[in-house]
Parts: C-alpha cells; sequence; structure tokens
C-alpha cells in the first residue's frame, strides 16, 4: 500500500489534528483527524493537495473543506497512526466520492495561526538565548523550499525594524538598558512547503548582565510588546482602537510589513521563546488578514502645514484649472489655488515670481507623505523692480 511521511503539524489540540504528508515521489496530502482507533492511535481522513491549493490554505485564503473537496482524481484515504511518530503513515483508499460523506467533511475551518513544531523553544533550549522563529510563504514557496530573495529581504527588515521598535518602547523607562538588546542574528531556515528563519539573541542569557540569572533578558519585553501589536490581527475590525495604545514608530513598523505581505500575497507567522520562560508565544497574521489590516491602517492619515516660498519662472504647465507651475532651479514645482486665493490670470509666462505657499502635507500611518502647495500670494520680481512689491 501507498505510505506518506509526515510533515508539518498545521493544528494541535490532544494530538495533530490537522498535518500534512509526502508520499515518495513528492505528491502532498492533507490529513485531519476524525476519530481514535483501538491500540490507542488517531484515524485520519486524508486527500491529495495541490501545492499552490495547499498553501492558500496555510495562509487562509482557502477553507479546509474547499482543500478536501479540490483533491486532485477525486481519491480520498483513512490513516490510522499518529504523525508525532515520525514513521510512515499508510493510506487506506476508499470508495465513493468524499462529497456526499458530509459527516467526515470538515467545516469551513481556516487557518490563522502558525504550524506547531516548535523549533523557537528547540533553539532557545539548545543555544541559552532568546530564539524567534517566523515563516512566510508567497506563491513560490509552493513550488520547492524557496522565496524570492526581495521578499525575505523586505521581511527581514520590517522584523528588525519591528523588533528594535518594540525593544525601546518597552525599555524606554528602565534606567539604564542595554541598547544593543534588540540585536538578533540569523542562524538556521529549514520547512518543507514554507520559508522558515530562526533568529537568536546576539548574546546568550549568560552575557546580558542580568540582575537575576533566573529573570528572562530585556528582548523578551519587546517581544512581548510585539506580540501586542498582532493582537490586532485575531479582530482586524478593532485595529485601529488596539493601535491607540502603541507608539507610532511600532505602528509605523508594522503596517509596512503589512504592505509587503499584501504586496507579496503571504502569511506571517512566528513564535519566539526564552529558556527562563516555559511557554511558547505565538503571533502572526494570513495573507487574507494582511490585505484587510493594510487596508485599514493606512487609511489613518496625520495633516499638517507648512509656510514655504517658492522663486521661479512661470511655467505654462498641462495641469489643468486652478493649478500652476514654476520653473525653480530646482525643477518645476506644482501647485493648487485656493477657492477665494489669489487668480493666475494676468501672469506672464517667463516672467519670474516669488509664490507664498502653504504646503499640507499628508502622512499616511507606514510613513509616506504627500505634500500639496496651496497658493497664498503672488510676488512678481525684476531687475527694476523691488523684489518685495506685490503683483
Amino acid at each position: 500500500m501507498k505510505t506518506i511521511e509526515p510533515g508539518a503539524v498545521l493544528l494541535y489540540y490532544d494530538g495533530a489534528q490537522i498535518f500534512e504528508g509526502r508520499d515518495p515521489i513528492g505528491g502532498h496530502y492533507i490529513a485531519m483527524m476524525i476519530d481514535t482507533v483501538a491500540n490507542g492511535d488517531f484515524r485520519y481522513v486524508a486527500t491529495g493537495a495541490k501545492p499552490e491549493r495547499l498553501r492558500q490554505f496555510r495562509v487562509g485564503e482557502m477553507s479546509l473543506r474547499e482543500l478536501f473537496l479540490d483533491a486532485p482524481g477525486g481519491e480520498w484515504f483513512f490513516i490510522d497512526g499518529d504523525p508525532l511518530y515520525e514513521e510512515p503513515l499508510t493510506l487506506l483508499p476508499q470508495e465513493g466520492a468524499l462529497a456526499e460523506r458530509d459527516d467526515l467533511l470538515p467545516g469551513h475551518f481556516r487557518m490563522r495561526g502558525a504550524p506547531v513544531d516548535d523549533l523557537a523553544h528547540q533553539r532557545a533550549i539548545e543555544s541559552n538565548r532568546t530564539a524567534m522563529e517566523f515563516s512566510i510563504e508567497p506563491p513560490e514557496t509552493a513550488h520547492g523550499h524557496r522565496v524570492r530573495l526581495d521578499t525575505l529581504i523586505d521581511v527581514l527588515v520590517e522584523i528588525r525594524t519591528m523588533v528594535r521598535h518594540a525593544y525601546l518602547s518597552a525599555t524606554r523607562h528602565l534606567p539604564d538598558p542595554n541598547k544593543d538588546g534588540h540585536l538578533m542574528d540569523v542562524v538556521a531556515h529549514a520547512a518543507p512547503g514554507s520559508y522558515r528563519v530562526i533568529l537568536e539573541a546576539a548574546a546568550p542569557i549568560g552575557q546580558m548582565a542580568l540582575p537575576l540569572l533566573d529573570e528572562p533578558g530585556d528582548l523578551v519585553k519587546g517581544l512581548e510588546r510585539m506580540d501586542e501589536v498582532f493582537k490586532n490581527a485575531q479582530d482586524p475590525d478593532k485595529a485601529q482602537e488596539i493601535f491607540l495604545d502603541h507608539e507610532e514608530s511600532l505602528e509605523k513598523a508594522y503596517i509596512r510589513l503589512l504592505r509587503i505581505l499584501a504586496d507579496k500575497d503571504t502569511g506571517f507567522n512566528y513564535s519566539w521563546a526564552d529558556p527562563l520562560i516555559l511557554q511558547t508565544h505565538y503571533g502572526g497574521v494570513s495573507a487574507a488578514v494582511a490585505k484587510k489590516l493594510y487596508g485599514t491602517l493606512s487609511e489613518s492619515v496625520e495633516l499638517r502645514t507648512e509656510e514655504v516660498e517658492i522663486e521661479g519662472k512661470f511655467a505654462r504647465v498641462n495641469l489643468g484649472p486652478g493649478t500652476w507651475g514654476l520653473d525653480t532651479d530646482a525643477g518645476i514645482k506644482r501647485g493648487k489655488t485656493r477657492e477665494n486665493g489669489p487668480p493666475l490670470e494676468g501672469l506672464t509666462v517667463g516672467a519670474r515670481y516669488r509664490f507664498h505657499c502653504t504646503a499640507e502635507v499628508k502622512g499616511d500611518a507606514t510613513g509616506r507623505e504627500d505634500t500639496t502647495l496651496y497658493l497664498d500670494n503672488i510676488v512678481l520680481l525684476s531687475e527694476n523692480q523691488d523684489e518685495n512689491s506685490d503683483a
């Protein structure tokens, strides 16, 4: 009979509830616990799974029911055993259509959290350092253990920024925080079906100058603060309300990460652990929720105004009614007129003017800024005329 090697456990509760598997020729499978059998093992219903569809399930874009009903060839199986033994599992072929077995089909469950094989905890114990593991699953992971270089770099940069700002926020009240306490090293990456990276604190526990040897380091405080930010992924409709409790720099780093996840169509899951803490902490966001959160949080706008002066030659630019351009030493500067502001009629193309303007600067939650110049006053400049006289 055909067998599969058990892979990542995607959901665990008193046993592996959902897990992946691979057959000897590389075929992908998905299995869900449905019962126990006489010898204490579990019974699973299983089907083959197309790699891209399996990825879509892992990142929350497809329900488990849809994944089972999309089985290649409609084949389905029972498995009796326990994938946590890490031994080959036998596929027991079943007759009929799985679509007609509503008693076996799952509901419309969607993935929200990270796989449970605890690399962060293992690494923290082995290295005696705080460790963090994260995974991303952009479309290319469906076809092998790979990720685009620019995607990995973008995510690493934003994770570094988030950890730094979370650390600074959590330790700001301390009398003498370690300025390098947030530093982490990339130490390993491995897992089929996704791209997983392990980070470690740059210094082991014994080198962190702790007041007590049995007390976790300050990096833990920063990671706990990061956990609080990711809580809004559990309730996207309250994301703005959750964000009110956090500093602006941390918020912006999080939203920049959401933008990357949305653009790359990937979820992000992480876990972290510390040798002095028994519990592993988990967090993350599916690709679908990342898109929704980014759309919600990036709408928050800050507005500030500045008074500016611009000198240059009035230019004929194709901007439409109520807009203007000055040809300055730094290039064409463009702006708008207000409803009750000075008119542009009577200005001479090529003549030199000084425009007094109000610059309205709008910044979204990612740190991007957009500046609009509004004309307040016009001064005509010439060699034979006082530059301060009004036009």
